[in-house]
């Protein structure tokens, strides 16, 4: 994470910020941050346009981009990636009128299209678990569009006028892998009935996708442009009002010296705050990161670190991600050492879906290289053995278990500092109200 550097000029007074401007200017970032990893986010993902007299900013909205592979070791651009789904991504621009999209057949397999808007908030979704495995035709519009949905489709009413899709197809190992790809290219983004907006739609990118939040006069252009484009709920506008003091504004072009300078600071200040804040703790080493259903509400903190640290993740009724980055003792987790997970009988994960655990480099958030080739392990992983009475016991380490049940059961680790990610798709209400027991991360003595 790039820490927010500001010149000494801007702390000379009379230019520089009061303390009460500074803490006004924090509330403000907390709730422009997601606006901004947004923008981040859609120069990433957002198919680039090709051709000679593209320039660099030039992307594609209402159009897909398509992973035809897990990811794996070799991928580095996503953080934490899942090795179970192939992704699929689109931006959608509404501001030219609604769109369709339109899914095939996915039967039995899990899928699911999850809608953000551009705060973040996971507000719909397409997929096995709300719409079903049929095909179908999705009618999607903008907060300000009025009308019928055509017949025979769907419709789905959108917050804001900007909307990330983030696509997941479950992959039932490599064989399985040209059916998944061929269902992607099953996914069409159209243009609605009556409609004029181009398809897809040529759009500008707001900034480079490695840019971090630092320096303040980008961060209120790129939100101040957010926010005008993408209105807020009316329950923000009230506090909106009060951050126009600090350069927060749908119509605010440039900072004065003091402007700057608390912003500079709150930048600074927030994003040391979120990287070190605590996620929920769930005892035995896990925690909770993410708590979230269809939107954040005004719980504009949690919003921020779940921008900041984990942005595209979906609620919790979709998908739970759990996640471990200590034993149960407390100590970091570190694959040169051996850690053992035991589900007893009848503890088993209770879920509509699936689940799957997988282990991540804690330096860099990816997947690390290993002897088998096996990054993640799940309720879908062949050969797997149970204990005589049942219960399920899975070794985690970079070191192969001697004892050949463990060994059938092993999810290698990087040889250093790591995390492990605990996905629960669909999960059942013990998991969702918390009643679950989480089996402790153990490590193995002697």
């Amino acid at each position: 994470m790039n820490t927010p550097t500001v010149s000494s000029a801007s702390f000379v007074e009379p230019a520089a910020a009061s303390a009460d401007l500074v803490d006004l200017a924090v509330e403000a970032a907390q709730f422009a941050l997601p606006l901004y990893e947004m923008a981040r986010m859609l120069s990433a993902t957002c198919p680039r346009v090709e051709g000679h007299d593209a320039d660099a900013t030039a992307r594609w909205a209402n159009a897909w981009l398509h992973t035809r592979q897990l990811l794996g070791p070799q991928h580095r651009r996503v953080v934490t990636p899942n090795n179970d789904t192939l992704y699929s991504s689109a931006w959608l621009d509404l501001r030219g009128g609604p769109l369709v999209i339109r899914v095939p057949a996915m039967h039995s397999r899990y899928y699911v299209l999850g809608l953000l808007d551009m705060y973040t908030n996971p507000f719909g979704y397409i997929g096995s678990r709300t719409t079903g495995g049929e095909a179908g035709a999705f009618f999607v519009h903008g907060p300000t569009w009025r009308g019928e949905a055509p017949a025979g489709m769907r419709s789905l009413a959108c917050p804001t006028d900007t909307v990330w899709v983030i696509g997941r197809i479950l992959v039932d190992g490599a064989d399985d892998l040209a059916a998944a790809v061929l269902l992607q290219d099953q996914l069409s983004i159209e243009r609605a009935p009556g409609g004029t907006a181009p398809v897809p739609t040529r759009i500008d990118a707001w900034l480079p996708p490695q840019e971090r939040p630092g320096d303040a006069a980008r961060f209120a252009q790129v939100v101040n442009r957010a926010l005008t484009e993408n209105p807020p709920p009316a329950a923000a506008m009230t506090s909106l009002a009060r951050w126009r003091a600090c350069g927060i504004g749908a119509d605010i072009a440039t900072l004065d010296a003091a402007q700057t300078d608390a912003l500079a600071r709150a930048i600074a200040q927030l994003t040391r705050e979120l990287a070190s804040a605590p996620p929920l703790a769930l005892g035995g080493g896990w925690a909770l990161p993410v708590d979230v259903r269809e939107t954040f509400g005004d719980d504009y903190r949690e919003r921020a670190q779940v921008a900041l640290s984990y942005i595209g993740a979906l609620g919790i009724e979709e998908a739970m991600y759990i996640t471990a980055d200590c034993d149960d003792d407390g100590a970091l987790l570190d694959g040169r050492e051996s850690y053992v997970l035991h589900f007893a009988p009848g503890q088993a994960l209770q879920v509509e879906a699936f689940w799957s655990l997988t282990a991540y480099e804690r330096a860099t958030c990816m997947l690390a290289e290993n002897a088998i080739g096996r990054y993640s392990l799940g309720d879908r992983t062949r050969g797997l053995r149970l204990d005589d009475d049942g219960g399920l016991r899975i070794a985690i380490s970079a070191n192969e278990p001697a004892d050949p049940v463990l060994r059938a059961n092993w999810l290698p680790a990087p040889p250093e500092r790591f995390y492990l990610a605990l996905r629960l798709y669909v999960p059942r209400a013990v998991h969702l109200e918390g009643r679950y027991a989480y089996p402790p991360v153990e490590r193995q003595r002697g």
